[in-house]
Formats: structure tokens, C-alpha cells, sequence
């Protein structure tokens, strides 16, 4: 496992992470709010993720089926992480907010066609 640090872009939400050693495997996901914002998901159990600064600077914002909670920076409007409704019992942190590059393992993700591509993936780290 390895330590990461990250957050949005003004500084005012941070984190830390910890990851499985590199090629760290990750989302490309196309769905609507993905493929406009450049979200690669890392999927994080929730024990794995600690929010160092910044939960009163999150806010949420909620679609389609309302289960996912996308969590943005309320300065900068980044969402550095968030709830995903695939995975209820982790993060879906963005490999683009991380401090500092890791090796990636990129797998493509279809959340245009969401219950499809979830039930392809049969228990793999999924998006929305």
C-alpha cells in the first residue's frame, strides 16, 4: 500500500489516501457529470480515506437516481472525491486531484449505459 495526499484546486479540502501499491487500478468513466469534469475514479474504502481540512467547504449535489453524493469544493467547485452508488461502502477519489502522479491501470467504464456496464463488471469498481 502506498500513502497519497490530495484535494481541490483552492487547497480548502484535503486528504489522504491509501492506495494499493502501483499500476493502481482506475475508471475512465463516460457518463454525463464524468466525461464533462475529467473524473478518473480510484475507488478507496471508506477506512482508507482520511479528510484532513475542509468538510464544512463540501457540497453536494445529486442526480438521476439521487443515490451517489457528488461532493464539490463550494470555493473552487472541484469534487476532488465522492459517494458513488456503486460502491456504498467506499470513496471514488479523483486520480486528477492527487498531489503528486501515480501509475495508473485504466479500465474504460460505460455510465452512459450504467446498469449495463455494472453488470458487466460483476463487483468491479464501478462509477456515477
Amino acid at each position: 500500500m502506498i500513502e497519497v495526499g490530495g484535494g481541490c484546486h483552492c487547497g480548502a479540502v484535503r486528504f489522504r489516501a491509501r492506495l494499493p501499491d502501483p499500476p493502481v487500478p482506475a475508471l475512465d468513466c463516460n457518463c454525463s457529470v464524468c466525461s464533462a469534469t475529467g473524473f478518473v475514479h480510484i475507488i478507496v474504502p471508506h477506512e482508507d480515506l482520511q479528510l484532513d481540512r475542509g468538510s464544512e467547504s463540501l457540497t453536494s449535489y445529486r442526480f438521476g437516481t439521487g443515490a451517489a453524493d457528488h461532493l464539490f469544493c463550494s470555493t473552487c467547485g472541484v469534487k476532488s472525491f465522492y459517494q458513488p452508488r456503486s460502491h456504498p461502502n467506499a470513496w471514488s477519489v479523483n486520480a486528477n486531484c492527487l498531489d503528486d502522479p501515480v501509475t495508473l491501470e485504466i479500465e474504460r467504464f460505460d455510465g452512459r449505459d450504467w446498469e449495463a456496464a455494472k453488470a458487466a463488471l460483476d463487483g468491479v469498481a464501478g462509477s456515477d
